[in-house]
Parts: structure tokens; sequence; C-alpha cells
């Protein structure tokens, strides 16, 4: 398991944590705060799950990467 899914967790909980808190004693500033660390939990879990994929099953992972690649070129996108 990816050291950033388990810090992805816990800073979701933490997160949530504050941002219970905020609303029980009205603080907005310290509810934004708990939704922002949410918010950058779940996305450092992705990025863990993400990477233990990548780790399991390198050759699936370079052809998704090369498929969207592709699509990004065809696209003209970027």
């Amino acid at each position: 398991m990816d050291e950033n899914r388990v810090t992805g967790a816990a800073r979701e909980t933490v997160g949530r944590v504050q941002e219970a808190v905020g609303g029980l004693t009205g603080n907005r500033e310290y509810q934004a705060r708990g939704a922002a660390n949410q918010v950058q939990g779940q996305a450092e879990n992705v990025l863990g799950q993400l990477c233990d994929n990548v780790r399991e099953q390198p050759l699936t992972s370079i052809a998704i990467a090369a498929g969207i690649g592709y699509i990004l070129g065809r696209l003209r996108i970027l």
C-alpha cells in the first residue's frame, strides 16, 4: 500500500473533524479549511491508488497512458 493512501485517508479524516467543529462553533474559516483538507486527502488517496496500480500492472498502465496521449494528440488540445 502506498504511503499516499495512508496520509490521504488521515488528512481526509482530519478535514471531516475540522469541518464538523467549524460547523458547531460557527467558524466558517475553520469549516472551509476542513473542506479543503478533505479534498486534499481525497486527491492524495487517488494518487496513492494510481501508484499502487502502476506497481501492480505496469503494462496496463503504459497502455492506458499511451491511449490517453493518442486521444489528446488527435484532439490537438495540448
